[in-house]
């Protein structure tokens, strides 16, 4: 059992820069997302496309705002968890909160604070009949061990980074790799498609641009054919062991929606002063929230998450007043930043 003051549910902007506002007030937290890295949103969808609306940068990818925003909560030794989902909070007879992952891993805290972004990301699936009879057996939404693709007929569906990379990386180890893209131009980095494209002149793997895959043959979980229909001309069946699928990451609010907050369709409805839910002791950041006048952008969710650190130090302490000190001036934030005193 992990004690904490704060449990943070997302690891994207707002919920790395939740650690921070907490920090500053002396507070602990530890991060749990279901994504295997940290930056949600940016990371996962737009990791090297310029963000142009951050306070004081002209232009940062999502890549660099993610690695800014970890490189400022250093200070506060946020334990971060990660391909994790939080699937229980229940409140405990003392108010606080027992939260639990999909791990097991176990976490006791006085609050609780959503950052989920637009929800936890799941795979796309592909939509062919009786797909759910070949899933997690020999089709994939993602790679555990590339070890079990060695020496195997692999077709690999999706035209974007994801697609690619694990055509470069599985090339080498199973017999023969087919890439179907429904798509003639890829979404991948320029690089990647274009050592992709060498390895099939060079014989090395095979592609089919502009077709998707209609069909899917084999019996007891196991796929022995794939059936690709062009978008011209006739279908085609190509031999298959595995079958990898990647067609990007769809949101959804997944048990968020069962742990009895007020949900406003994909949403969780606060209020503006502490940006707490229907809960007490339970706060929604970033996109995830609504309030009148919501506007769905990285600053907003940066205030909201300064004004929900307030109200949770507040809710922790009752009886002592939260005073707003300066990192600039404060040698109470100095001390909890690690920075030396300036001499004036």
């Amino acid at each position: 059992m992990i004690n904490t003051d704060v449990v943070i549910v997302g690891a994207g902007p707002c919920g790395l820069f939740q650690v921070f506002e907490l920090g500053l007030l002396g507070l602990k937290a530890e991060i749990v997302d279901s994504i295997r890295q940290p930056g949600g949103q940016c990371t996962e969808l737009y990791p090297d496309k310029p963000i142009y609306d951050i306070p004081a940068i002209p232009m940062c990818t999502g890549d660099e705002l993610t690695d800014a925003l970890l490189k400022q909560i250093e200070p506060f030794g946020c334990g971060m968890h990660l391909g994790e989902e939080v699937q229980i909070v229940r409140r405990n007879d003392d108010d606080t909160f027992f939260v639990e992952t999909s791990s097991g891993k176990q976490f006791t805290s006085k609050a609780v604070v959503v950052a989920g972004g637009v929800g936890s990301f799941q795979p796309r699936p592909i939509r062919v009949p009786n797909i759910e009879e070949f899933e997690d057996r020999s089709v994939h939404y993602r790679v555990r061990d590339p070890r079990q693709f060695a020496g195997k007929k692999l077709v690999i569906l999706g035209g974007g980074d994801s697609a690619l990379d694990w055509v470069l990386e599985l090339v080498d180890i199973a017999e023969r790799i087919t890439l179907v893209h429904r798509r003639d131009e890829y979404r991948a980095m320029p690089d990647s498609v274009a050592k992709m494209e060498q390895l099939v002149a060079d014989g090395r793997m095979d592609e089919i641009r502009s077709a998707k895959a209609s069909a899917i043959n084999g019996e007891n979980g196991q796929v022995t054919s794939i059936v690709i229909q062009p978008k011209e001309g006739e279908a085609r069946e190509i031999e298959a062991d595995q079958v990898l699928v990647f067609f990007g990451l769809a949101p959804k609010l997944g048990p968020i929606a069962e742990w009895g907050l007020d949900i406003n369709r994909k949403t969780i409805n606060v209020d503006t002063e502490k940006f707490e839910t229907s809960e007490p002791g339970i706060y929604a950041v970033g996109d995830i929230n609504f309030y009148p006048g919501k506007k769905k952008l990285i600053l907003c969710g940066f205030h909201e998450a300064a004004l929900a650190a307030f109200a949770i130090k507040q809710r922790i302490e009752p009886d002592k007043k939260v005073h707003v000190q300066y990192t600039t001036t404060s040698p109470i934030m100095h001390e909890r930043l690690g920075v030396e005193e300036q001499e004036s």
